[in-house]
C-alpha cells in the first residue's frame, strides 16, 4: 500500500483517470490518503477523512510513508480558519490555501502559516456562524471551497470546521444521525435531505431557526423551508422536495 498527501491548495478528484473526467470532489491542502492504484499519470486514492475515492494527477501530490500516514491520522484538529490565507515555503514562496485546509503537516512540508487556526471542536450552536462564511459561494459540482462548492461539500465542510465528521455525498450523509418526525422538532444545525421523483437523495442543507435553511443551490443561499420542501421566494415555487431531517449532533 502506498500513501500520499496534498501539497497544493486545491486539487481536483476525478471519477476517471482523465483531465476531462467529472470532478467528484476536491482534495484540499494537507489532506492525506491511501493510494489504491497507481498508473503512469494518475492514482486512485481513498481520503483518510471520509474514505472517499477518486483519481488524482500524480503531479499534484507527494508520496509519504505508512508511518507518516498514521501520524497524520492521529493528529488533533488543526484547520485553516480564514477564507483565504497564505503559507510560505522555500525562498518565501507563497501558496494560497482555502478555509478548512489541514495544517497538521506544516512541519513535514516545511511550510509556515501565520493565519487563524481552528484547533477545538465547537458546539452545535456554532454551525450556523460557520455556514455563513460560505454565503454566496458559487455552486460547483464536486467543490469544497468558498470559490465553488456543492450542497454536500458545503455541509461536510461546515461540520468539519467544527470538529465533526460527515461523509461526502448527500446520499451518504443521509445514512448518518437520527431522523426527526416533524420539522418543528428541528434545531439549527440539523441536516435536511431532499429527494427526486425516484426517491433518490439529491440535495442537503443546514436547518436554521424559524423555518429557514442555508444550502448550496446556484450559490450558498438562505431560503424558507416547510413540510413540502424548500421554497424559493424569488421564483415563487418549491425547488426541492423534503425527504427527511436528521440530527447528527
Amino acid at each position: 500500500m502506498q500513501y500520499g498527501i496534498c501539497n497544493l491548495s486545491i486539487v481536483p478528484l476525478r471519477a476517471e483517470p482523465s483531465d476531462p473526467s467529472e470532478m467528484v470532489s476536491q482534495v484540499l491542502y494537507g489532506e492525506h490518503f491511501k493510494v489504491l492504484e497507481q498508473r503512469k499519470k494518475w492514482s486512485r486514492i481513498r481520503l483518510a477523512f471520509d474514505n472517499y475515492e477518486g483519481w488524482i494527477d500524480n503531479k499534484q501530490y507527494l508520496e509519504i510513508t505508512e508511518k507518516q500516514y498514521k501520524k497524520f491520522d492521529q493528529q488533533e484538529l488543526c484547520l485553516a480558519g480564514d477564507l483565504v490565507e497564505f503559507i510560505s515555503g522555500d525562498q518565501n514562496q507563497l501558496l494560497a490555501i482555502p478555509l478548512g485546509a489541514s495544517l497538521g503537516a506544516l512541519d513535514f512540508l516545511e511550510h509556515s502559516y501565520e493565519g487563524h487556526k481552528i484547533i477545538q471542536k465547537q458546539t452545535k450552536e456554532h454551525l450556523i456562524d460557520t455556514a455563513f462564511m460560505y454565503l454566496n459561494a458559487p455552486y460547483l459540482w464536486g467543490g469544497k471551497t468558498s470559490f465553488g462548492i456543492d450542497c454536500s461539500g458545503f455541509t461536510q465542510m461546515v461540520y468539519k470546521l467544527n470538529g465533526h465528521k460527515l461523509l461526502r455525498d448527500a446520499s451518504q450523509q443521509a445514512t448518518q444521525g437520527e431522523p426527526l418526525s416533524f420539522i418543528e422538532e428541528s434545531e439549527p444545525g440539523d441536516l435536511a435531505f431532499f429527494d427526486n421523483e425516484e426517491g433518490t437523495i439529491i440535495h442537503v442543507g443546514i436547518m436554521m431557526k424559524d423555518n429557514y435553511i442555508i444550502h448550496a443551490h446556484g450559490k450558498v443561499r438562505v431560503d424558507r423551508i416547510d413540510h413540502s420542501g424548500i421554497y424559493n421566494a424569488e421564483k415563487r415555487m418549491h425547488t426541492h422536495n423534503l425527504r427527511v431531517i436528521k440530527r447528527i449532533i
